[in-house]
């Protein structure tokens, strides 16, 4: 079984450098709990031998390490430049072409290819996470825009194009999106993160291709737009997750608006019973240095005082030199910030017309009374997950301990605050399972004699229903 580590939970891109089943191992012990594979990079192949991996750790130690598959969404880059680079010098013009060539100081080549037809003079375009910007002084509407260089320096291969200005027309899935969609559906992941979003609409979209393909993954939209800042409210409503994605976020926005963002999105996630996580830059030095910067540390614990639900790095433990110490680094911080100054139990309204208002009653009574009592944890039984969203939510003091014979849910809860889950099939009767799950956790050394507990479950047992009751138990 996998050590209880800090309620916020840790979100690792794997690469080369965490690719190693012994590397894996080691991070999974130290506090990993959600793997991402970023389909921006890699192919089907690599992946593929990442996920046998994570499969093969998870059986063979009884772990539910969850995987989220991160697709590239509409990612616009330039092409190939010459080698060593091109030098773009401030006050020069350059023309953006969407006619494949190797780029030099005078024509750039764009995979955008609407991208004449979108941008509009005086708009801006900024490259390589906006250290490079132009802005545009015309576009002939069909392959060449002409464009004056504001912010110039050395322009590389296939650097990214950020359009903070555009109404972009590509679509959020793309052509290579569909085909690794269709792989990590059939890999059966977890979490499908979807790059890009601007509109409900996105997640909808996405969200029925995997139900018509009958799998369970759930999806998380990635917040690195204006436009979904503009929508916010209508993506939290139909996503199952939400991803701050600080990196580009921070060049199609005000890069100064960023923090204020990111609280804001994690309040309103709450509110919504929907997981969040903070990524981007966490622990960035840590790829080539073993220690990281003072302002990362207050960057990660100020992530999980906002009540984040995951923190999550990149390069730091995919092509980093040393994932599991930077595994271990985020996990230290976590852990003091949630041992001495952790602002758990936060206020959180019901909404009295919600259809599941009853059910949300029970999750925050259950969560009320784990306070009270001093509770170690609150115990539930769930078939949908929905119970262990809800209580995550509340961000209680207890920890929260879900049990269920859905195998593929324990791994969806893995990036719950909080939350850890449990295989149980046994539904005979509500006293002989409560007593059978708290005996479970007592053999596990995750409760002792004496320590108080909160069950919820659903009543009748065996049909499954919505959780419907509860009870405060004292371990014997």
């Amino acid at each position: 079984m996998k050590p209880f580590h800090s309620r916020t939970k840790i979100v690792a891109t794997l690469g080369p450098a965490s690719a190693k089943p012994e590397v894996l191992y080691s991070m999974f012990n130290a506090g990993l709990d959600v793997c991402r594979l970023n389909f921006s990079h890699g192919s089907q192949a690599d992946h593929q031998s990442v996920l046998n991996t994570i499969r093969d750790l998870n059986k063979k130690y009884d772990y539910n390490v969850g995987i989220l598959a991160d697709l590239q969404g509409p990612k616009i880059r330039i092409g190939l430049v010459k080698e060593g680079g091109i030098n773009l010098i401030n006050g020069k013009t350059t023309v953006i072409t969407t006619n494949e060539c190797i780029g030099n100081e005078e024509r750039i080549y764009i995979t955008y290819q609407n991208f004449p037809r979108d941008v509009q003079k005086d708009e801006i375009i900024l490259l390589d996470d906006g250290k490079l910007q132009m802005k545009v002084l015309s576009t002939n509407l069909k392959d060449e825009v002409v464009c004056e260089i504001v912010h110039g320096g050395i322009l590389t291969s296939r650097k990214g194009v950020n359009l903070p200005n555009t109404k972009v027309s590509i679509p959020s899935l793309t052509l290579e999106d569909r085909e690794n969609l269709e792989f990590v559906l059939e890999n059966d992941v977890d979490w499908i993160g979807l790059s890009f979003v601007r509109k409900a609409e996105d997640i909808i979209e996405l969200k029925e291709i995997i139900a018509a393909r009958g799998k369970s993954a759930r999806v998380i939209a990635k917040i690195e737009k204006p436009e979904a800042i503009a929508n916010i409210d209508e993506i939290i409503a139909v996503a199952d997750g939400i991803m701050v994605a600080r990196g580009d976020l921070g060049v199609e926005c005000p890069m100064e608006e960023v923090p204020l963002l990111q609280k804001m999105i994690v309040a309103k996630c709450r509110a919504a019973s929907k997981p969040v996580i903070v990524a981007t830059q966490m622990l960035e030095s840590m790829i080539t240095t073993p220690r990281p910067t003072r302002a990362e540390v207050n960057d990660v614990a100020n992530s999980v005082l906002d009540g984040a639900d995951a923190v999550m790095l990149s390069g730091e433990t995919s092509v980093g030199e040393f994932p599991l110490i930077v595994i271990e680094t985020m996990q230290k911080i976590i852990q003091n910030i949630e041992q001495n100054n952790y602002p758990f139990n936060p206020d959180k309204f019901l909404k009295p017309k919600s259809p599941s208002f009853l059910s949300d009653a029970i999750c925050d009574t259950a969560c009320f009374l784990a306070k009270q009592t001093n509770a170690v944890g609150i115990v539930s039984m769930t078939l949908s997950g929905y119970t262990a969203f809800e209580i995550s939510s509340h961000r209680p003091e207890a920890l929260t301990f879900i049990f269920s014979s859905n195998r593929a849910l324990l791994n969806t809860v893995s990036l719950l605050w909080g939350v850890r889950g449990f295989y149980y099939d046994n539904w005979e009767s509500t006293d002989n399972t409560i007593i059978e799950v708290n005996e479970f956790l007592k053999s596990k050394k995750l409760v002792k004699k004496g320590d108080v507990v909160i069950n919820t479950a659903a009543i009748p047992m065996e049909a499954k229903g919505k959780t419907n009751m509860l009870k405060i138990t004292v371990i014997d």
